[in-house]
């Protein structure tokens, strides 16, 4: 089903070693609206989406495969040199006591990551709804990221994941649509 590229869909660069934004990232990448929870939500419905837009939950689900392996490269880069002492400072010693610096799903408080993030109601539009809300939670949670950010380079790499989330709820209003406009058609049999 997949094909993979020893490469990332984005490059990821850091400018320092940061553990804070380290764990501000962390959320993103076991957290509610981070991009675990995208990936397995939107590969999980597509089983009781209608085939017109099974296609747009296989890809967009996929991405979100690509974009976790982007924010764990990210907090890789921002704490693979930091000090036991910096970790604490950052607000990570409980993760470093448990963890080391090796990533963990769970959020930017340290809540492991739990299926309960993965919804599925089985209809549909509502399933959409969610999904277009869950995007539009991940841009937000970017651009706040952004905003705690003074590192330019990984500023980059989190403004292409933040425009990744508006065309993809983009792409499920669009979905919507076209499943609304279907049920709203006369069926002749």
């Amino acid at each position: 089903m997949w094909i993979y590229e020893k490469k990332l869909q984005y490059p990821v660069k850091v400018s320092t070693c940061n553990p804070t934004l380290a764990k501000y990232l962390i959320e993103q990448y076991g957290g509610a609206d981070g991009e675990l929870a995208a990936a397995l939500r939107y590969l999980n419905q597509r089983y009781t989406i209608p085939e017109k837009v099974i296609g747009l939950l296989t890809d967009i689900g996929t991405e979100e495969f690509a974009h976790l392996e982007m924010i764990a490269t990210m907090i890789y880069k921002l704490t693979k040199d930091a000090t036991p002492e910096q970790m604490k400072e950052a607000g990570l010693a409980a993760h470093y006591v448990n963890h080391d610096k090796a990533l963990f799903y769970q959020n930017a408080a340290g809540v492991p990551w739990t299926a309960s993030y993965i919804q599925a109601k089985g209809d549909p539009i509502a399933d959409l709804y969610e999904d277009i809300a869950a995007e539009e939670k991940a841009r937000a949670t970017y651009q706040w990221i952004i905003d705690m950010s003074d590192d330019p380079d990984l500023n980059d790499g989190l403004r292409f994941l933040r425009e990744r989330e508006i065309v993809h709820a983009q792409r499920f209003r669009e979905a919507v649509e076209i499943l609304k406009e279907d049920r709203e058609q006369k069926k002749v049999f």
